[in-house]
C-alpha cells in the first residue's frame, strides 16, 4: 500500500488497553523509544493487536511539533529526542526533518517557527505528538 504519509517508524506492540470505544496501544519503537497511539477498539480488533505484533507508527507531518527541549505541564506524552537534519522553508511554511533514534521524521511547521527555535541542521529537538493522532499499521 502506497501512503502519502512520510513518517513511518517500525515498532512491536508492548501493551493494550482496551475501553469501551477506544484503546490506547504502547509500542516500543525500533530505536528503542516508547510512544502510545490512541485508536479505536475495533481498529484493535481488526488489526490483531496483541503484545509482540509489529506495527508501523505512522504519523502525518502536520501533526509534529518541534520543542528545543523536553516539555513538562502538557498532555502530549509522546516526546522524541532528536537532531535536525535538514530544513526546507517556503514562503509561509517549513518541512523539517529530525533523525530520531531508530528513523527520521518530518515536520511541517511555520518558516516563524523555524525562526523563533533557531532551527537549524544540528539543532537538538524533541518531536511532540499527541497519541490520537498515531495511526497504526500491522505488518
Amino acid at each position: 500500500m502506497s501512503l502519502s504519509i512520510r513518517n513511518q517508524l517500525p515498532g512491536t506492540v508492548t501493551a493494550v488497553t482496551r475501553g469501551e470505544a477506544m484503546a490506547t496501544v504502547k509500542v516500543r519503537l525500533d530505536g528503542g523509544q516508547d510512544i502510545t497511539a490512541a485508536i479505536t477498539a475495533d481498529a484493535v480488533t481488526d488489526l490483531g493487536l496483541t503484545t509482540g505484533a509489529a506495527v508501523r507508527a505512522l504519523v502525518k507531518s502536520t501533526e509534529v511539533s518541534l520543542a528545543t527541549d523536553a516539555v513538562e505541564g502538557v498532555s502530549i506524552r509522546n516526546q522524541l529526542p532528536g537532531t535536525v537534519e535538514g530544513v526546507a522553508a517556503g514562503g509561509a511554511m517549513a518541512s523539517v526533518r529530525v533523525t530520531v533514534e531508530g528513523g527520521e521524521l518530518t515536520a511541517a511547521i511555520t518558516k516563524e517557527a523555524v525562526t523563533d527555535l533557531g532551527l537549524a541542521p544540528g539543532s537538538a529537538v524533541v518531536a511532540l505528538i499527541k497519541s490520537t493522532e498515531i495511526a497504526l499499521e500491522a505488518v
